[in-house]
């Protein structure tokens, strides 16, 4: 009986710990859901007019700590329709660890051949 349980319970957390979504999907894309632009569309105009993972990380986590229109990469059209969004509310480092997850799904450099 007790190996049963045990095997139950180790079964459990094996299942709901691939089933936890990271910082990255439950912070942004849970929000980017709402909105017509998607999420990819924002990390391509990052890297065109930043270029590098440092300098994209940088001016994400800048303007995701203090977001204002100076800041933003949309068009003046999506702001006026959608507005700017609030302040993260996400510490520093889980909101590089957000960063981090999103370079690493749409970086384009190592998966050019």
């Amino acid at each position: 009986m007790v190996r049963v349980f045990f095997i139950l319970s180790l079964f459990s957390i094996l299942v709901f710990a691939k089933n936890e979504k990271n910082i990255y999907e439950t912070n942004c894309v849970k929000c980017h859901s709402k909105i017509p632009v998607t999420i990819d569309k924002y990390f391509y105009r990052y890297l065109l007019k930043y270029s590098s993972e440092t300098e994209v990380k940088k001016a994400m986590f800048e303007f995701l700590k203090n977001p204002n229109k100076d800041k933003t990469i949309m068009a003046e059209s999506f702001v006026t329709r959608f507005g700017i969004k609030k302040k993260t509310k996400l510490s520093d480092e889980k909101l590089m660890e957000a960063l981090d997850i999103y370079w690493d799904k749409y970086q384009v450099f190592d998966k050019l051949k």
